[in-house]
């Protein structure tokens, strides 16, 4: 049995853990990292701590084990990053030793974010990412994860939401294809639209 429920501020060490192992473009990226919150500190914790009413998760009788996120406004949430939660990443990361290259690169992302194609933020301003652990996949857990975001975020008029995939992420790609997304362009990630 898989509740899907509201986040709670005692997920967050899942939120750090189902991202580091779906975080090898869907598949574990553990042996890659010797820094197991460098994934999660970019792509799942700062919407935990930040925007918690915009994080849902699923949770089965091992815990939780998948988890959608993301924010309403991407322009609005990456300058909140920059003032609350690069810095101090930033700060810990100039003395970090004992990195793997993949750590590394993560920190070049925290130091350097990229920012999402401006006209795809234009046309779709809220974005998410969602990853579930192998036990949870195949069961729809992915499809009422995302109903539950999309009926919050309609329901306070968000307009559009984007979202990027790793090219090699065939699995990721084929789910937010038949999820209603609609493929924009390949520019890095495969970038999806859904209108609302």
């Amino acid at each position: 049995m898989v509740a899907l429920r509201a986040y709670r501020a005692d997920d967050l060490d899942a939120l750090y853990e189902i991202c580091l192992a779906t975080g090898d473009a869907g598949a574990d990226a553990s042996p890659l990292h010797n820094d197991r919150k460098a994934v999660g500190h970019i792509y799942a914790a700062p919407y935990g701590v930040l925007e918690p009413a915009n994080v849902f998760v699923a949770e089965d009788a091992e815990g939780v084990a998948g988890y959608v996120v993301g924010t309403y406004d991407t322009a609005a949430f990456g300058a909140r990053l920059e003032r609350e939660w690069w810095p101090a990443l930033r700060q810990y990361y100039a003395q970090a030793t004992g990195l793997t290259p993949a750590d590394r690169e993560r920190v070049a992302s925290m130091n350097r974010p990229g920012d999402n194609p401006a006209d795809i933020v234009a046309q779709y301003p809220a974005h998410i990412h969602m990853n579930l652990l192998p036990r949870l996949r195949g069961q729809r857990v992915g499809t009422g994860l995302l109903q539950l975001w999309v009926e919050q975020a309609r329901a306070a008029g968000v307009s559009g939401i984007h979202l990027g995939a790793s090219p090699s992420n065939a699995g990721g790609i084929a789910f937010w294809t038949r999820s209603g997304f609609t493929p924009l362009r390949t520019q890095g990630a495969v970038w999806f639209g859904m209108t609302l």
